[in-house]
């Protein structure tokens, strides 16, 4: 079924530097959910400047919710930059760790299987594997699929990171006028710039 603009839902990722301070994140994916869309992976951490954190996340939705969502980020007091790295060039990666049952008759299996997906057994137990991989979804989705028949116990899964490839992360562009100076620098308020 068709949107009313043309664009069908779709995943994007998208990349955010926000100053390193309280209530950034809840503000970001607040953006998100006060339009109803999940936000289907969310992976913040530092950059080389410890004042600034780069946050990936990973929504559906079609491009003219997106693009207002992303509007909307640029207002918002601790952004720095916004990138919607979906058509861009990348580079993205998850890692997941896995553990599965070791039963004797499927070790040699397992670890067949970690080394085709350059898996890492990073521990063991002597009814379980713990496997570590990264890779993108699709990899990450195959290695599970194949694990799947000798018992997967817990799978826990990082979200999304990704970088734009060459110097540069290519900023999409904003038709809005330029943020204004900050108002206040105090963390505790909450709200956009004007």
């Amino acid at each position: 079924m068709s949107n009313t603009n043309g664009s069908e839902p779709r995943k994007h990722t998208i990349s955010i530097l926000v100053e390193n301070r309280f209530g950034v994140l809840s503000r970001v994916a607040g953006l998100f959910s006060a339009r109803g869309y999940n936000i289907e992976s969310l992976s913040v951490g530092e950059t080389l400047d410890p004042t600034v954190s780069r946050m990936t996340i990973v929504v559906r939705g079609d491009e003219f919710v997106i693009e207002q969502v992303m509007k909307q980020l640029h207002k918002l007091i601790d952004v720095i930059k916004v990138s919607d790295l979906t058509d861009d060039d990348h580079v993205e990666r998850e890692l997941v760790l896995v553990r599965v049952n070791a039963e004797a008759q499927h070790r040699a299996e397992i670890l067949r299987i970690a080394d085709i997906f350059r898996a890492k057994v990073v521990d063991v137990t002597p009814i379980g594997y713990t496997l570590e991989s990264t890779g993108d979804e699709g990899k990450i989705a195959a290695l599970l699929e194949l694990l799947r028949p000798v018992g997967i116990q817990e799978v826990v899964r990082t979200g999304k990171v990704a970088i734009a490839r060459g110097p540069k992360t290519k900023s999409r562009k904003v038709t809005e006028s330029p943020r204004r100076a900050r108002v206040t620098e105090d963390p505790r308020v909450v709200g956009f710039a004007d």
